[in-house]
């Protein structure tokens, strides 16, 4: 090949490269746009990257990464650790729960946190597009928050209830579980060990 083709090669990939580029631009612009105009309290980390803070009211606050990749926006929140036990009764609950909603599933990391994921073509970005996606997080992971909670971490709510009540201390956060707790009774607090 000549220098001259060379040349014309390297330019139809610039251009590519730049079309490529001006997406991730105008992509995240949008994104951007969409999160000053709802209010929600955000960071950008890198072009395309969006720490967004999602405020609860069973789950004070959902924390969530918007990022814009080169085919997908892709929503990631972290809804609670992995459950201490009746992993069977968490898995089924998520499942279930997944057949229900937009956008976005339940799923597990490498350790067993469970988070909620989703991912939009995108030529679908848009801001009201973004805004069902963000509010389908918010209402799930603030929606099952406790209901995970009672599942998952039953014997350490009964036993952080029986500590709390022993000490006189406010039990004020642990009133969702207060139905559990008549049921099934609040347990001592673990021995100490030191």
């Amino acid at each position: 090949m000549s220098s001259a083709t060379d040349d014309a090669a390297g330019g139809e990939q610039d251009a590519a490269g730049a079309a490529v580029s001006g997406l991730a631009v105008s992509g995240a612009a949008v994104v951007e746009a969409a999160l000053i105009d709802s209010g929600l309290d955000y960071r950008v980390h890198a072009p395309g990257r969006f720490f967004v803070t999602l405020p609860g009211t069973k789950k004070l606050q959902t924390n969530c990464w918007v990022v814009l990749d080169e085919h997908a926006l892709v929503i990631e929140a972290f809804v609670c650790r992995k459950p201490d036990e009746a992993h069977e009764d968490v898995y089924r609950y998520l499942l279930r729960r997944n057949a229900r909603l937009y956008g976005v599933h339940y799923t597990l990391d490498g350790s067993g946190d469970v988070y909620l994921v989703g991912r939009l073509g995108r030529q679908a970005v848009a801001p009201e597009e973004l805004d069902r996606l963000l509010g389908q997080v918010l209402e799930a992971a603030d929606g099952d928050f406790n209901a995970l909670l009672e599942l998952g971490f039953r014997t350490a709510i009964r036993r952080e209830w029986g500590w709390r009540e022993a000490r006189g201390e406010s039990l004020a956060n642990l009133r969702p579980f207060q139905q559990l707790v008549r049921r099934e009774g609040a347990l001592p607090p673990a021995e100490d060990s030191g």
